[in-house]
């Protein structure tokens, strides 16, 4: 059994990661790409938080003290937040079909999607990401966890700023009338 608690983190990410790949390649033409430095940046953050949480062994002890004892219960429960928030995403994706990008884009007959988990908040993707982070952390019950997920949260939430700008020109009033009936990325939070 103690192999599955090893194991099970890694292998929802990577199960989400090929999911992510695979469903990459049918999407419509880019019409309008965010600059690169931005893409760049956001890969860094993500690939540091991915160091972070994969190699227990960065020679910087302050980043394994344990924020609470690690057991079954914070396993179980990081597990079903990691899961639920991934799953979560999916969905998102699925929902958005050809309109996603995995960068800030506008693409051709770029449609606005206000359905399904768009309904209720206007970056899925991003919540349900952060909630796998957020379940990882807790799993983990490190420092390196938390610092993980802040990574994560300040790339999102500097791609979502870029997105928020781009959609309000793109659709306009439409637009603005959408975000202001639904959350961010946390329902009556953000």
């Amino acid at each position: 059994m103690l192999w599955f608690y090893k194991s099970f983190f890694t292998a929802i990410w990577i199960a989400f990661f090929v999911y992510w790949q695979i469903k990459a390649g049918n999407t419509k033409t880019t019409r309008r790409l965010e600059p690169s430095a931005s893409r760049i940046l956001r890969v860094c953050m993500f690939l540091i938080a991915i160091v972070l949480l994969a190699f227990p062994n960065i020679p910087l002890p302050w980043l394994y003290l344990q924020f609470w004892e690690q057991g079954l219960w914070p396993f179980w429960l990081g597990a079903a937040v990691a899961f639920f928030g991934l799953l979560f995403s999916v969905w998102a994706r699925e929902h958005l079909g050809r309109n996603w990008s995995r960068s800030v884009t506008i693409k051709e007959d770029h449609e606005l999607i206000t359905s399904g988990p768009y309904a209720v908040i206007r970056h899925p993707i991003y919540t349900g990401i952060l909630m796998g982070f957020l379940g990882t952390a807790i799993a983990l019950a490190q420092v390196r966890g938390l610092v993980a997920l802040a990574l994560v949260f300040l790339a999102l939430w500097a791609k979502l700023r870029i997105e928020e700008e781009w959609m309000r020109s793109q659709f306009g009033e439409k637009y603005a009338s959408y975000a202001q009936r639904t959350a961010a990325l946390v329902p009556y939070l953000l």
